[in-house]
């Protein structure tokens, strides 16, 4: 039956776009090869019909599917179970810019547009569309999509909710819904669309989007500091939000130890700042004002800081290549914790206020632990979000210190989100990992409405099943 199952597949999105065996094992493992499970056959559709076709036949035959994009997920969302009864469904294919609208300030994309083609062809017409992410040339639309994606800009602009204003899904029955209305008021019905955003290809699968573009900067400057602690850090980002608003793009924290691994990482690449520092926070501002003006703007901001004590040493990067050396840093920490391996990733949000009492109390908890763990804590705490990763002592096996500290480590820093009514997923979303934590996080009630909204969409269960929602005790 399953050869006949494939046959039939291959009839609707073609033989070279039917991949089996060795061909589909890149698929059925995620980037940092820590979920793994199989497939029946990975498909590949080249349009929305094609997808549609696909997910008419699986819901009429009983096959689930697992929708992916670039498979840059962290917690396991875009891999299969290990029965090898699912397909993958790989989005790459509907990899097409449909339209831009520069007067209407929207352009409308296929779901395996990746997000750096995406935000080159909005500078292509002088526009921006400010998603940022590490994985930017990996990852796609349908993905930053699904997983409702953050990123290094959201102080601005917003995370990707605010960035869309209209979807194309494939329902679970093969139905398409078209929603590609770029309009900025609509108040008729329901708004649809934020039932798939963020929903981890459970509920639909999204085939194309209509996003948001804005005006491209008139100038950036970006800044390298160097601060005591978090509480210093939240005094700074304080002052230059009272003094410059909303030109304040991004505002990352980085610890010491993250600052040490990345820059090994890095072929041993020097420090932005000559001497080190407990924290060093990474600044970007934007604005429509004249590069001369723009800086002198944040210089000023910045020397109030080190007049304060606040910070404890600053540059502002000199040019655009000074500040992509500045970004780098940030952007590598993620994939210098999965080359070193062993750490406990926990992505958690929590208010800006409590950040300070969060990072030094989970702090002296993990390290009661393991007293040598390195912590590798860093993130965009301008609007909550920190990426608490602690990572095994440099003598300690990546397997040992999973094995011993893992799930305890996890588990206290997620309580520790929690009692400050923060989230134990800020932007990674649930996946596997963080599924059955929702049960004594979320409320029966709130797990009741999920599941009756999945129930009512996805009857048989056959999209992404086994993700996100947890089961519910009787």
């Amino acid at each position: 039956m399953a050869e006949q199952h494939i046959d039939n597949l291959r009839t609707i999105v073609g033989d070279g776009n039917v991949l089996l065996g060795p061909e589909a094992a890149t698929f059925e493992s995620d980037y940092r090869r820590v979920f793994h499970g199989k497939s029946l056959a990975v498909v590949r559709p080249g349009n929305t019909e094609e997808v549609s076709a696909v997910m008419r036949y699986c819901y009429v035959n009983g096959i689930s599917v697992v929708p992916q994009g670039g498979n840059t997920s962290l917690l396991g969302a875009s891999v299969p179970d290990a029965t090898g009864t699912s397909i993958i469904v790989s989005l790459a294919r509907l990899n097409r810019i449909r339209a831009i609208d520069a007067m209407n300030a929207t352009m409308t994309v296929g779901a395996g547009v990746t997000l750096s083609q995406a935000r080159s062809a909005a500078e292509g017409v002088g526009a921006l569309f400010p998603l940022r992410i590490g994985s930017e040339g990996s990852c796609q639309i349908g993905g930053n999509l699904s997983t409702n994606a953050g990123g290094t800009a959201v102080l601005r602009y917003g995370n990707m909710r605010d960035l869309v204003l209209g979807l194309e899904v494939v329902l679970p029955d093969g139905r398409i819904w078209n929603g590609l209305r770029g309009l900025r008021k609509d108040n008729a019905g329901y708004d649809l669309k934020h039932l798939f955003i963020g929903a981890e290809g459970t509920l639909g699968i999204i085939t194309a989007a209509v996003l948001k573009l804005f005006p491209m900067p008139r100038t950036v400057s970006t800044a390298f500091l160097g601060t005591n602690s978090p509480e210093d850090a939240l005094a700074i980002f304080k002052l230059m939000r009272e003094r410059l608003g909303t030109d304040v793009t991004a505002f990352e924290l980085i610890s010491s130890d993250a600052m040490t691994l990345v820059l090994s990482h890095l072929n041993d690449r020097p420090s932005p700042l000559e001497t080190p520092h407990p924290w060093y926070v990474l600044v970007e501002t934007s604005s429509n004002a004249d590069q001369e003006a723009a800086e002198s703007q944040l210089v000023g901001v910045l020397s109030d800081a080190l007049s304060a004590g606040y910070a404890t040493d600053a540059v502002v990067a000199a040019n655009a290549r000074q500040a992509a050396d500045f970004w780098l840093i940030r952007e590598e920490i993620s994939d210098a914790q999965t080359q070193t391996r062993g750490s406990v990733r926990c992505d958690i949000s929590v208010p800006l206020s409590c950040i300070p009492a969060f990072v030094r109390d989970t702090t002296a908890k993990v390290l009661a632990i393991e007293p040598a763990t390195r912590m590798i804590v860093y993130g965009h705490v301008g609007d909550g979000n920190v990426h608490f990763n602690p990572i095994r002592p440099a003598d300690v096996t990546a397997e040992v210190f999973v094995r011993t500290h893992g799930a305890a480590m996890a588990q206290l820093i997620d309580n520790a989100a929690s009692e400050l009514n923060g989230s134990i997923s800020a932007e990674h979303g649930v996946g596997i990992a963080k599924r059955d934590e929702l049960l004594s996080v979320r409320s029966r009630e709130e797990l009741d409405m999920a599941w009756a909204i999945k129930r009512a969409l996805d009857p048989r269960n056959l999209l992404n099943p086994g993700k996100v929602l947890p089961a519910l005790p009787e």
